[in-house]
């Protein structure tokens, strides 16, 4: 998967690519900086309702600061994430297409554009799906975190699965119909969990993380191609 990176990082420089960059940084940012304020919000009460949930009482603002700020890195990364996946993934088939085209001509060719609506529809999924997931999980990190064991490693693998599939279907959507997609990934569990946790280390890293869908989305096409080549 690292070889998968390096020729992705490769073609970062492409037009094409370059483009789809451009474009979902773009819509990104505007659609995080609207969510943020509601999230710097929503942070902000649960800040307050977990001090007084542990009985701290009204002494306890300072607890409640660095509770909400806590509360606010975790949910920006989580947003940021779900949304700049969300983004790249209805340009993400302009991605897919740009390294077909340089590293497997046949396949290619023989791809078909999947369309807009479908492009929107597995973005929102996808963004759906890491919340809902983390969100149904966060009594789990919670415990996790109270009695001293890895609640950033149960973090990093949920959310390294989630993406595996996420990036995954952004290049089998172009390769096979929608019913046959579940039988994929039944077959391809190992080599998308692996993409989605070099793709959520990118995430964790500042700078990288901008730039870190589109490099997941050029990825996955490697590793989609690859595989089927082994």
């Amino acid at each position: 998967m690292i070889h998968n990176l390096f020729l992705a990082l490769g073609q970062l420089f492409d037009r094409p690519v370059l483009l789809v960059l451009a474009k979902s940084l773009a819509l990104t940012v505007l659609l995080f900086a609207g969510l943020g304020f509601g999230l710097w919000y929503a942070t902000d009460w649960a800040g307050g309702a977990v001090s007084e949930w542990m009985g701290f009482g009204a002494d306890a603002a300072a607890f409640a600061d660095v509770a909400t700020l806590l509360l606010f890195l975790l949910g920006w990364w989580l947003l940021f994430r779900a949304v700049a996946v969300a983004v790249v993934g209805i340009f993400a088939d302009e991605v897919v297409a740009a390294v077909e085209a340089r590293h497997y001509p046949a396949a290619h060719a023989a791809a078909r554009d999947v369309p807009l609506g479908r492009s929107i529809a597995m973005g929102v999924g996808s963004a759906a799906r890491t919340i809902g997931f983390n969100l149904l999980l966060a009594p789990l990190y919670l415990m996790l975190l109270v009695t001293g064991l890895g609640t950033a490693l149960a973090f990093f693998l949920v959310n390294a699965w989630l993406l595996g599939r996420d990036l995954g279907d952004m290049v089998a959507a172009r390769h096979m119909p929608y019913a046959q997609l579940a039988g994929w990934r039944r077959g391809t569990r190992l080599r998308r969990f692996a993409l989605g946790a070099v793709g959520t280390g990118l995430f964790l890293v500042p700078i990288l993380n901008l730039i870190a869908p589109v490099l997941g989305a050029a990825m996955a096409t490697h590793a989609f191609h690859r595989g089927r080549d082994a």
